[in-house]
């Protein structure tokens, strides 16, 4: 192979794989350097000029000319009488650079330097593409779906390289086919088998947050701070804001007239409903921000144990747990207290019996399946036709018959 073919080869290489120009000459230098150490036993004396624009790549060997039968160590010194075979105005005390050729070098040392060049390359750009993700750790980036599989879909960037975006990282509405843009956030980075595996997320609540940075400039400029950011993906949000300008409205910059900043945000995650909360250090008031739209009578916090007991009238109880149960449970994380609701007793509810009182007859995933629906006592369950309740609930028929009975036969014995 003739020097400027190598060169050539891989100059091509470098444009395909976006390797600057010095990284490029450096990696050749080190590659023929290696060659140099294992045929001549060093390499220190040896120049290597790498032209990667002309193709071009020279090799001079160093040595310093010596008196005839004074030689020590040929691979540093040469005698007179080899000297002038090269040059015939070579002097003792003179150092000869002397070219080494390509063709110098066997078959099996070009097809090594050249697998060796090609092994070192990809490792240059392994390691780059490991950097430049683990800087963007926590960005959005936009890519294209390459491949949508069940677990994962395999996604590129602009630069081709390879992204996974897991089935379990996807918000659940999240159809995609090959060839359409997605928008996530880069979750983690991590090196497996030697290859860089980047990880996206459109679940993780930093994606929210993010979005949220795009769209709101006050955010972005840090007029605004998110304090916290909790979701159940593709079906609600809550996220709690905070100004450092009195004379700016968080919640109402966060949603901007008519909507028109949340919109946007709300269709990128599949119609997930957003709640935006004005955020204050003081915890009961939090929570009853929280738990919006249900009005609370009272709160009973307690610290030791970061929870709290709120009361409301009975028709509010369903808000508070919303449906599927997501607002406490998204209102018990934005504030970091356990949240539990109760019915206050009001005419028609002292009579009624709480429906975690009957978790030695009913199992208690059937109970909170009840719960997450708004009936948390059996009077709430019984006042709902049994048809509503198998359309409200994943319970089989057979489950809400025998819950059904255990509730009334309460009632029956008193």
């Amino acid at each position: 192979m003739k020097t400027s073919d190598l060169i050539n080869s891989f100059s091509e290489f470098k444009e395909l794989k976006n390797i600057d120009r010095e990284t490029l000459m450096h990696i050749l230098e080190e590659v023929f350097r290696s060659t140099l150490l294992k045929r001549y036993g060093s390499e220190d004396n040896f120049d290597i000029i790498v032209n990667i624009d002309k193709g071009d790549l020279e090799i001079f060997r160093n040595r310093l000319i010596v008196e005839d039968g004074k030689l020590t160590n040929p691979q540093r010194e040469i005698e007179y009488s080899e000297a002038i075979k090269i040059e015939d105005d070579f002097e003792v005390g003179e150092e000869l650079s002397e070219p080494i050729q390509m063709s110098e070098f066997g078959r099996r040392e070009i097809l090594s330097i050249r697998q060796n060049l090609v092994s070192k390359i990809q490792d240059y750009e392994k390691a780059n593409i490991y950097q430049k993700y683990k800087e963007k750790k926590g960005q959005i980036i936009v890519g294209e779906v390459y491949q949508p599989w069940n677990k994962e879909i395999l996604v590129i960037d602009e630069d081709k390289n390879e992204l996974t975006l897991p089935k379990s990282e996807q918000i659940p509405q999240d159809r995609y086919r090959k060839g359409d843009t997605l928008r996530a956030v880069v979750l983690d980075v991590v090196m497996k088998n030697n290859n860089p595996v980047i990880i996206l997320s459109r679940t993780a609540p930093i994606f929210l947050e993010r979005l949220l940075e795009q769209e709101v400039p006050e955010i972005y400029d840090g007029l605004i701070r998110i304090e916290n950011v909790v979701r159940e993906p593709g079906e609600r949000a809550k996220v709690s804001v905070e100004s450092y300008d009195d004379r700016i409205d968080p919640v109402g910059s966060c949603v901007g007239v008519k909507g028109s900043r949340i919109h946007g945000i709300v269709r990128e995650l599949r119609n997930e409903s957003i709640d935006v909360i004005n955020y204050t250090p003081r915890v009961d008031v939090m929570i009853q921000r929280a738990l919006n739209p249900a009005k609370i009578s009272s709160i009973k916090i307690n610290e030791a144990t970061r929870s709290a007991e709120v009361f409301m009238d009975p028709d509010q109880v369903s808000l508070a747990i919303g449906k599927g149960g997501h607002n406490i449970k998204l209102a018990s994380k934005l504030v970091g207290y356990e949240i539990e609701v109760y019915r206050t007793e009001d005419e028609g509810y002292v009579d009624d019996v709480a429906l975690r009182d009957f978790n030695d007859e009913i199992d208690q995933w059937v109970i909170d399946e009840l719960i997450k629906i708004g009936c948390d006592t059996a009077k709430s369950v019984l006042a709902i036709p049994k048809a509503e309740l198998l359309a409200r609930t994943d319970l089989e028929e057979e489950t809400i018959d025998e819950v059904l009975r255990v509730l009334k036969a309460e009632f029956e014995e008193d």
